[in-house]
């Protein structure tokens, strides 16, 4: 399965950064999850079509109204098996 880590930076935590990944992705039915990083990134796994990742990666790049995307950092890669659902880890 194709599958993208993205790192988000920029004003990412505290602005409900995550729980909007996780309905942005559920809606484009991409699996996997989103973490805070020590760092004050955000990172973000997703498993799917690459079609629906690729529009996935293209939300993150506006993200939510009140965060500020500055940077983000995309790494593509094959993933032998899709997680159930996406999550918010910690």
């Amino acid at each position: 399965m194709r599958a993208v880590r993205v790192v988000v930076r920029g004003r990412v935590q505290g602005v409900g950064f995550r729980a909007w990944v996780v309905r942005e992705a559920m809606a484009l039915g991409v699996a996997g999850e989103v973490s805070n990083r020590p760092d004050g990134s955000v990172e973000v796994e997703g498993v799917g079509a690459i079609p629906a990742l690729e529009r996935l990666v293209a939300a993150l790049r506006q993200g939510p109204s009140h965060a500020h995307v500055e940077q983000l950092v995309e790494e593509w890669f094959e993933r032998a098996h899709a997680p159930h659902g996406f999550h918010i880890t910690h």
